[in-house]
């Protein structure tokens, strides 16, 4: 407000314009990047988000089912923000308001009092309960409160209440996602299982990802095949539902009732082994049919190993659609690879697309200098080494995990690559090291359409090798002396 009276701010402490320029070009040095990556107790810029919000994105993938966060409304503004801003969508979702008093007392009487408000007004057929930090902190035994609210009559008899805990101050986005399937599905199959029965269809889980495009790309796979599919969970058209001018609350997801005959499915198969880990290992003992676990369809290598799976679980041969495709692909690749062959590259991102993103770059012929996950593990590093280890183009690789992007914006200034591949907010390392940033990933702000357009398959093998390799020509059409400003490129 002041800056707007055009009032001069007297800073609190004064610094002089040297030290502003000492200081500038101090955090773009290796003395610097040694302090940097010797903190403990401080995140800069985490590349992941808090789990309520995961479980929120999986809970919209479910038809007629309203996403409930048990905490504190500014808890819930973040989580639905976050997703209109990346989508450019509602994300309708309620809250049970805890303020003072149900921190000190407890959050069962505004849970009790949103779920009966949530029921009356927006009649949805289920509601997901998730929590945020201070019903977790508080030690608030949510599983009770629904009992006590069906006792109390909040909660009409039969109607389907699934509830995760999901503290934000472990874990991400993605562990949430993954704690909120698990307990959908034990909602929704809960007495369904019957010997004998087999659907036929495949019950497929694409975990956390945000991307529509890669869900319709997905279908279309499956509808090549001839395979009936049920997704857990479908968000497709939830957030990316036409505007026709008229407003529903719940504009698409996965039928309920297909969700719960999925425990008799012919197979089940996931491509994110990390955002589903805990729900496949469910899957597995409860589950009827054969069950798969494969990496994110991203890039040739791992398109080709998908649709063999889908060959083998439903005995198909590969269509001969899928296989032109796969040749538009390589052909494509073919006549770009020259503008990314060599280009050094650092990437970070969840696990299952980080992996996809560092397999991809390799088979371009492209180096993954510096591989970052703020949200890593183990046994992630391992299969990121293993990837690195095996191709020629990986040698200059350094896996860094558990770091953020204030780590990343060092080994920019340290280590100079020639783009970034991550979400928007990698964008300021990007500008200060002067390098493009393309983004694939989870969330993108300031950018429009991204989520619309596939990334995974034959088809995004296409739309990566295209956007980055145009951008590389574009910089090179920018930036290069009249002599060599060609038509040919």
């Amino acid at each position: 407000m002041s800056n707007e009276l055009g009032l001069k701010v007297k800073p609190v402490t004064g610094i002089s314009p040297e030290d502003e320029t000492r200081v500038a070009a101090w955090i773009n040095t290796e003395d610097y990047k040694l302090k940097n990556f010797a903190r403990q107790a401080l995140v800069v810029n985490p590349a992941h988000a808090c789990q309520p919000l995961g479980a929120e994105l999986c809970a919209h993938g479910f038809a007629e089912t309203l996403p409930l966060v048990h905490g504190s409304q500014g808890c819930a503004s973040y989580y639905r923000s976050t997703l209109n801003r990346h989508f450019r969508e509602p994300a309708p979702a309620v809250s049970s308001a805890m303020s003072e008093d149900g921190a000190v007392f407890g959050g069962q009487n505004n849970l009790h009092e949103a779920l009966e408000n949530a029921i009356a007004l927006y009649k949805p057929k289920m509601i997901a309960v998730f929590t945020s930090c201070m019903p977790e902190i508080i030690g608030d035994d949510v599983s009770a409160f629904i009992k006590n609210a069906r006792q109390k009559n909040c909660v009409p008899p039969g109607f389907l209440v699934a509830h995760a805990n999901t503290p934000s101050f472990t874990g991400s986005h993605v562990h949430g996602y993954d704690s909120m399937l698990l307990a959908i599905l034990q909602t929704l199959t809960e007495g369904k299982a019957i010997e004998g029965r087999c659907t036929g269809k495949l019950n497929f889980l694409a975990g956390f990802d945000a991307n529509t495009g890669n869900y319709r790309e997905y279908k279309r796979i499956f509808h090549e095949f001839g395979i009936p599919v049920t997704f857990l969970a479908d968000i497709s058209e939830v957030f990316d539902s036409p505007n026709d001018g008229t407003y529903r609350i719940y504009p698409g997801g996965t039928p309920l009732d297909d969700a719960a005959d999925s425990i008799n499915g012919k197979a089940t198969l996931t491509v994110a082994p990390y955002a589903t880990s805990k729900t496949l290992v469910w899957i597995k003992e409860q589950y009827a049919g054969e069950h798969a676990s494969m990496p994110m369809p991203l890039g040739i290598a791992r398109t080709d190993a998908l649709l063999l799976k889908l060959s083998e679980l439903f005995d198909k041969p590969v269509p001969a659609s899928l296989k032109a495709e796969r040749g538009r692909a390589v052909d494509a690749i073919t006549d770009a690879h020259q503008y990314m062959h060599g280009k050094r590259f650092a990437v970070y991102g969840d696990s299952d697309p980080l992996l996809g993103f560092v397999a991809f770059l390799l088979e371009m012929g492209a180096s993954p200098v510096h591989v970052l996950c703020s949200k890593g593990s183990k046994k992630l590093e391992r299969e990121l080494q293993a990837l690195l280890d095996g191709s020629p183009y990986g040698k200059a690789g350094k896996i860094y995990m558990n770091r953020d992007l204030w780590h990343l914006r060092s080994l920019l200034m340290t280590e100079p690559v020639d783009a970034i591949i991550g979400d928007t907010h990698g964008k300021f390392a990007a500008r200060d090291a002067k390098i493009p940033l393309f983004r694939f990933g989870f969330p993108i702000f300031d950018r429009v359409n991204l989520h619309r357009r596939p990334i995974i398959g034959y088809q995004g093998v296409i739309n990566m090798t295209t956007e980055i390799c145009n951008k590389f020509i574009d910089i090179k059409d920018e930036t290069c002396e009249d002599r060599f400003f060609e038509m040919m490129r």
